[in-house]
C-alpha cells in the first residue's frame, strides 16, 4: 500500500482540529469535545490500507481491535490537562507502533499523537518528541519492510506538519485564554466603577438634604420647647418639602439605574455576538421605560441572542430600535442560512412576554431571520 496520499491527506484533515486545556467551566468546552467525534473522519485513512488486506482475516481483526486503546487514549487527551497529557499520548503511541506492525495506516495514529505533542508541550519538548517518533518510524520500517521507504518518509513529514499545527493551536488558546482574562478584569474595573458612581450619587443627592432634615428637626424641636409654634410649624413645612423632594431625585435616579441595566444587557449579549465572530450593528436608542418592560425586554433579548449562537450560521447581525407614537419597536435580524422555523419553548416565551405588555412578537424569513418586538409604552415610569 503506497502511504502517500495517505499521509497527505491526514494532514490536511489535522489541520483543522481544535484543541482546548482542561478549563472545566470555560463555555467552548462542551462544543470542542462534540467536535472531537467530527475529527475522527481523518481515521478513513487508516481504514484504507485495511481494505486492501481485507483477505487477511488476522490481520483485519488486530487492526480493527487497536481502534478501542486508541479512541481511549484519544479522547483521554482531548479533555486532558497539560500535566496529565504524557498518559493518553503514550497510549496512543503505544498503539500507533502495534498497529504499524500489521497495517501501513498506523501512521494515521502518529499523527493525532503529534498534534497532541505539539498542542501540550513547549517547541523544544515537541521537535525532540518527533525526532524519537521519527527514528521509531525508522526502526518500524526495518522490522515490517515496507517498500521504498515510503512509511517512515511520510510519516516524519505527516508527524511533523501536524505537530506545528498543534503548536500554533496551543499559542492560538493561550491568546484566547488572555482574551478572556482581559475581558473578566476589565468588566470587574467597570463593576468596581459603576459602584462608585452610584455611591457618589447617592452622596450628592442625599448628604446635604440629610443634613438639612436633621437640622430643620433639630429646629423645629427646640422652637416648640420655646413655645414659637408657628415658626416650628413653617420649619416643619419645609422639612417635609426636602424629604419630598429627595424621595423624588432617589426614584429619578433609580429609574435611570434601571434603564443602565438593560443598557447592560444589550451591550453583554453584543459582546457575546461579537466574542463569535459576528459583526454587530446597532442603530437607534433605547427609550426611558417601565422596571416591567426593562425585565421582560432583557429575557427576550437573551433568548433571541442564544438561539442565534446555538442554531443559527450568521457573519453579520443587526440591532434597530425606533420609538415612535409611544411604541417600542425592537427589530433584530441577521444573515444565516435560513430554514424553516420550529417555534420551540423559547420563541414561545417570547411571544408571552410581549402579550404580558400588551405588545406583538412576529418573525419571518427573507435574506435571513428577522425577529420584531413591538411594545405600546405606559407613560407611567414607575408602573
Amino acid at each position: 500500500m503506497n502511504t502517500q496520499d495517505t499521509a497527505n491527506q491526514s494532514a490536511q484533515g489535522m489541520v483543522h482540529t481544535d484543541m482546548t486545556t482542561n478549563e472545566n467551566n470555560h463555555p467552548e468546552k462542551a462544543y470542542k469535545q462534540k467536535t472531537a467525534w467530527v475529527y475522527l473522519l481523518n481515521l478513513i485513512f487508516y481504514f484504507i490500507p485495511i481494505w486492501f488486506m481485507r483477505d487477511d482475516v488476522m490481520r483485519v481483526s488486530i487492526s480493527l481491535l487497536l481502534l478501542i486503546p486508541f479512541l481511549y487514549g484519544y479522547f483521554w487527551a482531548y479533555k486532558s490537562s497539560q500535566a496529565k497529557a504524557i498518559y493518553p499520548i503514550s497510549l496512543m503511541i503505544s498503539t500507533a507502533v502495534i498497529a504499524s506492525l500489521f497495517t501501513s495506516g498506523g501512521i494515521s495514529f502518529f499523527s493525532f499523537a503529534g498534534f497532541f505533542i505539539g498542542f501540550f508541550y513547549s517547541l523544544r519538548t515537541s521537535i525532540i518528541s518527533f525526532i524519537a517518533i521519527s527514528i521509531g518510524l525508522w526502526t518500524l520500517n526495518y522490522l515490517v519492510g515496507y517498500p521504498a521507504f515510503y512509511f517512515p518518509l511520510y510519516g516524519m513529514l505527516i508527524v511533523f506538519v501536524v505537530g506545528l499545527f498543534g503548536v500554533v493551536e496551543h499559542n492560538n488558546e493561550r491568546i484566547r485564554r488572555q482574551q478572556r482574562q482581559s475581558n473578566d478584569e476589565i468588566a470587574s474595573l467597570a463593576t468596581a466603577l459603576e459602584r462608585e458612581r452610584i455611591a457618589r450619587d447617592l452622596h450628592d443627592i442625599m448628604g446635604h438634604n440629610l443634613s438639612s432634615i436633621a437640622l430643620k428637626a433639630q429646629l423645629a424641636e427646640k422652637l416648640v420647647e420655646a413655645g414659637n409654634l408657628p415658626l416650628a410649624k413653617e420649619h416643619l413645612s419645609q422639612l417635609a418639602e426636602i424629604a419630598r423632594d429627595s424621595l423624588s431625585q432617589i426614584r429619578q435616579t433609580v429609574s435611570d439605574y434601571k434603564h443602565k441595566g438593560l443598557a447592560d444587557t444589550l451591550q453583554q449579549l453584543t459582546a457575546s455576538l461579537r466574542e463569535q465572530s459576528i459583526e454587530v450593528n446597532v442603530n437607534g436608542q433605547l427609550p426611558e421605560m417601565p422596571e416591567l418592560y426593562e425585565s421582560q425586554l432583557g429575557l427576550m433579548f437573551t433568548e433571541l441572542v442564544n438561539n442565534m449562537l446555538k442554531h443559527g450560521t450568521a457573519t453579520e447581525c443587526w440591532w434597530q430600535f425606533s420609538h415612535q407614537n409611544n411604541t417600542l419597536n425592537v427589530r433584530l435580524s441577521d444573515n444565516s442560512s435560513t430554514q424553516a422555523i420550529v417555534e420551540g419553548n423559547g420563541l414561545k416565551g417570547i411571544a408571552e412576554r410581549a402579550q404580558l405588555l400588551k405588545g406583538a412578537f412576529n418573525y419571518q424569513i427573507t435574506d435571513g431571520y428577522q425577529f420584531t418586538i413591538s411594545l405600546p409604552l405606559s407613560t407611567d415610569k414607575d408602573s
